[in-house]
């Protein structure tokens, strides 16, 4: 079934409409329900018993059904129609996009498409920022090898001017330091864009004090645990040996230390949310499967991705250096084992501080990272709900954590509820996801902006 908008209502009637407020601690669900959308617009919400189905209207059947907003995928990349078919044939209809090395440049032009909301750096020079080609910006941000801080007077009008091409998210990086960080995340949000932020030269204290929305992908975020004498260097050492110290410190510290209990806390505690990406680990923890086998990893290409795993075995590969190619075979095979087993520690040792994280009950938002690390657009924004519920969140938390937390954090009060006003992004599910996350991935009708998505025909993309 694919309907486009008309003037004629389309009308939801029967189902279940799932209640992802307060977090997902609330499970006031509304059981035979009539959703109206119309105009692209979720026009009213209530019991079949109240409220009628407007004369003329195009209905869908829910009985028996569940329904839930469209997933927000809130860092991915998007540079391939397949990437965008993908998304959506899952049931992300809003991704948060990123340009960089490894995510591949947005392509603003797919279509079909989740809507897409970018992701600019900002503070630093980048050769991938959304303002590269743009008259003036070419020069001032070429990275010439190495990113470098951006004065305050540049990176106001870097701000201005990213703002301008439409951005609703600034990724704060490595390079950027506290002072700066600071400035960067009040003069953001006074001009209505969101903060992700991937500190090292600023203390994760300092941006998390400062008020910065989002804390991006385990593995970054865990620098927060480190002493003051190993943050110190890192101002002038973001990304050399003083660095490479931090986050192995960073790594291998006891989740029981006195220092991860504190930063659990101070997170918790302030208004910054964790955005995990725990789906780029996924291939490195225990219990994963191969994700190629999912019908729709027939639309992406390799090619595409960073760091791709085998499509037979569904596992990383793991480079060994050129010399190593001089050694036998079962030598060479010896290594690439042993680098195996050092990254599934690695991610071990995370997930653990992670756990430990969890038991301060910070706030979550789910976003796959993909298509870096085996992390595959669409696909992997439901093993990271997965991965949620295994660290402890509930169902109903972890569907709240792609959805209505985002309407929350970043006041993006257009989407992640059935409610009255919100964009007509829909989901309807065969089975519960409050019951089994599972149950996310059982799609019935997917509905964009108010029309209704031909999940199949997507698979032909």
């Amino acid at each position: 079934m694919a309907w486009a908008q008309t003037s004629a209502p389309l009308v939801l009637s029967g189902g279940t409409v799932v209640d992802v407020t307060n977090w997902g601690h609330s499970a006031a669900d509304l059981p035979n329900a009539v959703v109206i959308i119309q105009n692209g617009k979720i026009e009213q919400v209530g019991p079949a018993i109240s409220l009628p189905v407007p004369k003329g209207a195009r209905v869908i059947d829910c009985t028996g059904k569940y329904i839930i907003p469209g997933l927000i995928d809130g860092f991915v990349g998007m540079s391939t129609q397949g990437e965008a078919s993908a998304s959506l044939y899952m049931g992300v209809t809003t991704a948060v996009v990123r340009s960089d090395g490894r995510h591949g440049r947005l392509d603003s032009g797919l279509s079909p498409s989740p809507h897409l909301y970018p992701i600019d750096s900002v503070g630093t020079t980048d050769d991938w920022s959304l303002l590269m080609g743009h008259r003036g910006w070419t020069e001032r941000l070429r990275q010439n090898g190495r990113a470098a801080e951006l004065p305050p007077d540049e990176t106001l009008q870097q701000l201005t001017a990213t703002k301008a091409l439409g951005t609703r998210v600034v990724s704060v990086g490595p390079n950027v330091t506290a002072a700066n960080t600071q400035w960067i995340i009040t003069r953001a949000h006074q001009m209505g864009m969101m903060t992700y932020g991937q500190f090292v030269a600023t203390p994760f204290h300092v941006g998390i004090e400062a008020g910065v929305d989002a804390l991006v992908h385990m593995g970054s975020y865990e620098l927060g645990v480190v002493p003051d004498e190993l943050q110190q260097p890192l101002a002038a050492d973001p990304e050399g040996s003083a660095a490479n110290t931090a986050f192995d410190y960073a790594e291998r510290v006891p989740p029981t230390d006195l220092h991860v209990r504190t930063y659990a806390k101070l997170v918790a505690s302030h208004h910054a949310a964790l955005m995990p990406t725990f789906a780029t680990f996924f291939l490195r923890l225990p219990d994963h499967r191969n994700l190629w086998a999912e019908p729709v990893a027939s639309l992406l290409d390799p090619g595409h991705m960073s760091n791709p795993p085998d499509r037979k075995s569904g596992e990383l590969n793991y480079p060994l250096p050129q010399w190593t190619r001089r050694l036998p075979a079962i030598g060479q095979r010896y290594m690439e084992a042993n680098l195996e087993k050092k990254a599934e520690q690695s991610a071990l040792r995370l997930w653990h501080i992670n756990q430990a994280l969890f038991a301060a009950f910070p706030h979550y938002l789910a976003a796959s990272g993909a298509p870096v690390d085996g992390s595959f657009p669409g696909i992997s924004l439901h093993v990271e709900l997965e991965l949620m519920v295994r660290l402890g969140l509930t169902p109903r938390e972890a569907v709240a954590a792609a959805t209505n937390n985002y309407a929350v954090q970043f006041n993006w009060t257009e989407i992640g509820q059935i409610a009255p006003g919100r964009r007509a992004d829909v989901l309807v599910l065969d089975a519960d996801p409050t019951a089994n996350i599972w149950n996310a991935r059982r799609i019935n009708t997917l509905i964009l902006e108010g029309n209704v998505v031909d999940r199949e025909a997507l698979l032909k993309k």
